[in-house]
């Protein structure tokens, strides 16, 4: 196990793959003592269902309970506190997670209704809910999507959850992308399970989710958001939080120097998923055969990145392809490994949303 490793797997059996990630991972052998005190922190930003795009798979916490057990764990809770606005309460019945929590006798921790006491975050005072200090180890479960005002959210911004709601409400007032970053210098997480199965496009409330249906593992939480970012077609640095939490030494940028752990053989999809409105017109510019959720998502947080700079204009429909349905066929524009007999294509099983982003630059300009 290195902080320099990472594991992936896709697939449709969201509760399984986490367990497989778990396993590949050594979380057990990393926690050691049984009676270690384990939280489990998903993200429950409010009243909302995982499909929408915004809050964690309540599979991917049963998989995670359904592990830990077996291996002997029992001092387990989960945590979390909802955005300012709504109850956690309400939001843990309503995705799901409450019920889990039921199923496994295991407490779950509303974090509104909790003491907190305030620390020195690397120079910056920040209140931080009891409930944290009393934790041996840390799983955090953040959903890799997008955010109206950081870019991309996935486990640094996760640790929000943790901070009472005025220091949420001070976090605004001060920006959000250094308070983040300091907030995670206090605030250790031992290990990250990505949720990337359906988060939203650019909204942390939901409403435009975009399939991916995988689920990673990661010990560094800057290398997770690095990874989010590339994924969604930025630049890691070029996110003020990420590039913040490097410098104060969290962890790692470097995408490029992870070691990649791929688990599984996936499962090739049809493009039988729905589509909201929105990434409806964004699909329109792709000719979609056989093609896996993680390349087709990858493409269309592509596809987004370039209407956002006003790229996408007159450019015809299904002018790009993809797909299993493209092996060893020609054609002019392609991405995807599965594209690899075309003029001209971008690599990778899946290709990053960032390379597509520059490919695509490059053929359009």
């Amino acid at each position: 196990m290195s902080k320099n490793d990472y594991y992936m797997i896709q697939g449709e059996d969201y509760g399984q793959m986490a367990i497989q990630v778990l396993q590949a991972a050594g979380v057990a052998a990393d926690i050691a003592d049984k009676s270690k005190r384990i939280g489990i922190k998903p993200n429950i930003l409010g009243a909302k269902k995982a499909s929408e795009g915004a809050v964690t798979h309540p599979e991917l916490v049963d998989g995670v309970l359904t592990y830990l057990k077996k291996e002997g764990f029992h001092n387990l809770v989960v945590l979390e506190g909802a955005w300012i606005g709504d109850l956690t309460s309400r939001a843990v019945r309503v995705c799901g997670i409450y019920d889990i929590c039921k199923k496994h006798q295991v407490p779950f921790v509303d974090l509104q209704k909790d003491a907190f006491r305030t620390v020195d975050a690397a120079g910056m005072p920040i209140s931080v809910c009891e409930e944290v200090f009393r934790l041996d180890y840390l799983i955090n479960i953040p959903v890799l999507k997008g955010h109206c005002q950081t870019t991309v959210t996935c486990a640094l911004k996760n640790s929000k959850g943790l901070i009472p709601n005025s220091e949420k409400r001070r976090f605004h007032t001060l920006g959000l992308h250094k308070p983040i970053a300091h907030l995670n210098t206090v605030i250790r997480q031992d290990f990250i399970l990505l949720d990337n199965i359906c988060g939203d496009l650019d909204f942390e409330e939901g409403g435009n989710p975009v399939v991916m249906n995988r689920v990673l593992g990661f010990w560094d939480p800057v290398l997770c958001d690095s990874f989010a970012a590339e994924s969604m077609g930025y630049r890691p640095k070029d996110i003020a939080y990420i590039r913040l939490a490097e410098q104060l030494g969290i962890g790692s940028t470097e995408v490029e120097h992870a070691n990649q752990v791929v688990l599984g053989e996936g499962i090739p999809e049809k493009e039988t998923m729905r589509h909201t409105k929105r990434v409806s017109k964004l699909a329109a510019y792709a000719d979609a055969k056989d093609a896996c959720s993680a390349c087709y998502g990858s493409l269309i947080y592509a596809l987004d990145r370039l209407d956002d700079a006003g790229l996408l204009r007159g450019h015809r429909a299904g002018s790009v392809c993809i797909g299993q349905g493209y092996r060893g066929k020609s054609g002019t524009i392609g991405i995807g490994r599965c594209t690899g007999c075309f003029e001209k294509n971008v690599d990778g099983c899946p290709p990053k949303a960032v390379d597509i982003v520059q490919f695509l630059r490059e053929q359009w300009d």
